[in-house]
């Protein structure tokens, strides 16, 4: 028997190990500050407990100060399994890149179920809960593929690390972005980096662009008056949809497409919104609302500010307001080249394993191979998901993350 297949034997035989590592990190909600939450410590502590029942061993763990939580922490942990070169100058790292938090469940009502608690329905094979694909179907198949070569005593022929990270949901900043501030040297441009993030249903893209994102708070400031005296105040929200309207059209300014992103072109879209006043008859002087605009590359964030900034001043002088813009987010990056390491290497993971001809892809939806691509470090993000991440009755396949782990531990077996 090969070493794959005492790996893929092993892999195949986990249900159980899944629908009980499952279950326990969706029991332990880890949310951000700013959705509310205390971040992340809590499960990553449960995490790692699990881990070490497994027979992990080697831990580390690199946190962010964050006063917001109580625990005045955000947990990122790595896991390190040596590789045949393990501590020399021949020695490369398989980076598994998972995030602990997830975002709120939402409308309760909208779910059938507790978020927090897994349903486990046997007849689909479905795992439901908060978390589940985004992002602990990723973290699962990453812990059973490194698992396996723990069960079988095989040493992988680089070095296997499973970085587990916080804060991907808001922008990083206590995640890969600290990581990469403050330790980067324990990236190498030798690295093979995989982040399961992201993917489709056949597992056969390879995700190494991303659109530019800029999330937008923005602000109007008018007149309140009374209802039926609108010529006394200044209507902020009225002027506020017309701004929306108008920071929605930009998507016919920016108007280029490029098939490699689905959809083709850019998106500039009013999201949430604000209350702004408490009864029918006040003419409200203050009014917020959200935009989450996904830019093509081909476009600089600088060229959209500048439209964004056009724009304003024309609503400004229209409708005597003062508009102010706050930037929530803001991140462009290179594309990974789709002749890297790390996407030949992924590719021929998964023609191995399970036969199917990889293909490149850029995305929409932010994650952390963007902050990695601004550094230098080749990244790949895939995975064999439907992606219903932040959705009400959010699930994922046993099926997939055995797959997925499949694939992986194919993966660390390649020289």
């Amino acid at each position: 028997m090969t070493n794959f297949e005492k790996l893929k034997n092993t892999i195949n035989a986990s249900e159980n190990t899944i629908v009980e590592l499952q279950t326990l990190l969706t029991s332990v909600p880890a949310i951000a500050p700013e959705s509310g939450g205390d971040g992340e410590l809590k499960k990553c502590i449960v995490l790692e407990e699990y881990l070490k029942k497994l027979g992990f061993s080697n831990f580390q763990r690199l946190d962010a100060p964050d006063p917001r939580v109580s625990s005045g922490l955000r947990p990122n942990l790595i896991v390190t399994i040596p590789g045949k070169y393990y501590k020399t100058e021949n020695d490369s790292v398989v980076w598994i890149m998972a995030h602990l938090d997830v975002v709120p469940p939402g409308e309760l009502k909208s779910w059938n179920s507790d978020p927090w608690k897994v349903v486990y329905d046997k007849e689909s094979g479905k795992l439901i809960g908060r978390g589940v694909e985004d992002n602990q179907q990723g973290l699962t198949a990453g812990v059973l593929a490194a698992y396996s070569l723990i069960k079988n005593n095989i040493i992988p022929e680089k070095t296997v690390k499973l970085l587990f990270m916080a804060d991907e949901e808001f922008g990083s900043t206590y995640g890969i972005k600290f990581l990469l501030k403050n330790h980067k040297s324990i990236f190498s441009n030798k690295d093979i980096i995989l982040i399961p993030d992201g993917g489709d249903s056949k597992g056969e893209t390879i995700e190494i662009a991303e659109k530019n994102i800029l999330w937008l708070k923005v602000l109007t400031k008018g007149q309140q008056s009374h209802g039926s005296m609108p010529h006394k105040g200044v209507n902020a929200h009225l002027a506020a949809c017309k701004l929306a309207l108008s920071l929605n059209d930009l998507e016919n300014f920016f108007a280029k497409q490029d098939d490699l992103f689905d959809p083709p072109y850019s998106t500039f879209q009013p999201t949430k919104k604000e209350n702004n006043v408490q009864t029918v008859n006040i003419i409200p002087g203050e009014d917020i609302f959200y935009m989450d605009c996904r830019i093509l590359p081909c476009y600089t964030l600088e060229e959209v500010r500048k439209e964004l900034n056009i724009r304003c001043k024309k609503i400004e002088t229209e409708f005597n307001v003062k508009i102010e813009l706050e930037e929530l987010q803001a991140e462009q990056s290179p594309a990974t080249s789709p002749n890297s390491e790390v996407v030949k290497l992924l590719s021929q993971a998964i023609k191995d394993s399970h036969n199917i001809e990889s293909k490149t892809i850029g995305i929409g939806g932010g994650t952390v191979g963007a902050c990695l691509r601004n550094e230098g470090f080749e990244a790949a993000i895939w995975s064999t998901m439907d992606e219903v991440c932040h959705q009400p009755n959010e699930y994922c396949f046993i099926e997939n993350i055995i797959k997925d782990a499949t694939t992986l531990a194919c993966l660390f077996l390649i020289k």
